[in-house]
């Protein structure tokens, strides 16, 4: 219900909040790790696609430059393109069987990787190749084995080059991690076909070489996005340890005037923490205040009636006079009726703030409440003689708030209306809307208020009583308690002479009207 302190929005205006930069600086090189890991497999599928193209035309032209050639010159061309192309070439004839291999007739161009004699670092690069599979859910690749019978019915891609009549490319995984692709093409029109053989290590070596330069770049990303996560930790702890430190001093109460950071200069959740946490602190010291001097004052007024009464009860048993002992216990039940009065209205001024803080608001029509309050207190003959005129259209005059507080704040009115008033005046009630606030006036006939003195009217236990009225029949906690009550609403309460310049004065209250 109440405003804060500093009326600041606790909404992060900065251009990097602090939840934005702890995000970015941790969610960062995970971005760039998973895109690292999507662009290593992407690149290693178009090396392999790359290269199965290169593998299935070089088949293809061997296989052209081996038709019709004798079988020496046959040999000569397996052995010369093995070697040049890194590449394991076999022919088989029409039956399937095994006629030329290029391994046989020379020297191997390439030999597998014996894993059993790997260094640690070959096998962590293996472990690590197998990791991103299983990241990238990579396919699965059949691993690559010799058939024992060199027969072409032992190799499906020579089945299959055999029974259509096209060239046919597969991918083997060898032991070590490395791609093995094959190519399988028919040779010439006798039934003949070719395999080809390649360990392609170069793609395995540049999709590792690729992974070590993102992995330096992922180190450095790391180290940097550490070194930021510290920064950061530093930005956030360092102030709240200022403001703890100022909290603690606070709740111990031993500096009065602790001065709680407001850290001005961050815009962030954190200088918003700082400048609620001293809105806070300047409002709790406010109260502490005003809790103080209320003690004080309720300890003055009630010591002078006590002070009274006590003075009244000591002098009654030592008169004999019975005129003047009636008149000493008269004095004394106007002074138990004067502290009852007064406990009533401290009690009363105390709960106002929890009150408003627990109820829930409601819709109230403040014409159709005055309407009422007027009615009641003429068939309880509370208006001595002064007549009450109501000006207001009812149902137009709806307001949000509690009805009991406000119903309050109107008795107050026009209790203290009719009180400064004439016994054959007229109080007027006024009550209009002026743009999105409801204002109600309720103006007497009595001496006014002097300009200087319309603030003070609404301190507690301030007390201006009309003439002629016995001292002690009013607390001075009236108006008091309206403008309290006014003010939790989102509201005003003051005090102005008469709009008709007669003598006089006008309470206006202002309330935000309904939507």
């Amino acid at each position: 219900m109440a405003k804060g302190a500093s009326g600041e929005q606790l909404t992060a205006t900065g251009r990097f909040a602090l939840t934005g930069r702890i995000l970015a600086v941790n969610i960062l090189p995970l971005l760039i790790m998973g895109g690292g890991l999507l662009y290593l497999d992407s690149y290693r599928t178009q090396l392999i696609n790359e290269r199965f193209k290169l593998a299935r035309i070089e088949a293809q032209i061997t296989a052209e430059a081996l038709a019709g050639t004798t079988r020496e010159r046959q040999e000569a061309l397996l052995v010369q393109i093995g070697k040049e192309q890194r590449m394991r070439l076999r022919m088989f004839d029409a039956k399937g069987a095994l006629t030329a291999d290029s391994f046989v007739l020379a020297e191997p161009s390439f030999r597998f990787n014996d894993i059993s004699d790997d260094d640690w670092e070959q096998r962590f690069s293996r472990w690590l190749d197998r990791t991103v599979d299983t990241i990238v859910s990579a396919e699965a690749v059949q691993d690559y084995v010799e058939p024992e019978a060199q027969e072409a019915d032992a190799w499906p891609e020579l089945a299959r080059a055999r029974e259509l009549g096209l060239s046919q490319v597969r991918l083997y995984d060898w032991r070590d991690g490395t791609p093995v692709i094959t190519a399988a093409v028919p040779v010439g029109l006798q039934g003949a076909t070719l395999l080809t053989v390649r360990n392609a290590v170069d793609i395995t070596e540049s999709v590792r070489a690729a992974r070590t330069t993102l992995g330096f770049a992922m180190v450095l990303l790391l180290a940097a996005s550490a070194l930021l996560s510290l920064f950061l930790a530093r930005t956030i702890v360092t102030p709240l340890r200022l403001l703890a430190r100022a909290a603690v001093r606070v709740r111990q109460g031993r500096d009065r005037e602790v001065e709680v950071p407001r850290l001005p200069q961050r815009s962030d959740e954190i200088g918003l923490l700082a400048r609620a946490v001293s809105d806070m602190t300047g409002a709790l010291r406010q109260r502490i205040d005003a809790v103080d001097t209320f003690a004080a004052d309720v300890a003055h007024e009630i010591k002078n009636p006590l002070a009274s009464l006590r003075s009244a009860i000591d002098t009654l048993p030592r008169v004999e006079d019975p005129e003047l002992r009636s008149e000493l216990i008269q004095i004394a039940t106007h002074d138990v009726r004067r502290i009852d009065r007064l406990v009533t209205e401290i009690a009363a001024a105390s709960r106002v703030d929890a009150e408003i803080s627990r109820a829930t608001l409601e819709r109230v029509d403040l014409a159709e409440l005055f309407v009422n309050l007027i009615r009641s207190r003429e068939n309880r003959g509370m208006n001595g003689g002064r007549r009450i005129v109501l000006d207001a259209a009812p149902g137009s005059h709806i307001v949000m708030g509690v009805p009991t507080q406000l119903e309050r704040v109107a008795e107050n009115l026009i209790d203290n209306a009719v009180s400064f008033s004439p016994a054959d005046g007229v109080v007027s009630v006024s009550i209009r809307r002026t743009g999105g606030q409801s204002v109600t006036e309720v103006c007497d006939e009595g001496p006014g208020i002097a300009a200087d003195a319309r603030e003070a009217v609404f301190r507690r236990f301030h007390s201006d009583r009309p003439e002629g009225e016995s001292f002690g029949n009013h607390s001075g906690l009236g108006l008091a308690i309206g403008r309290a009550i006014a003010e939790a609403h989102d509201g005003t309460l003051s005090a102005d002479a008469r709009p008709d310049g007669a003598p006089g004065a006008c309470l206006r209250l202002r309330l935000p009207a309904a939507s």
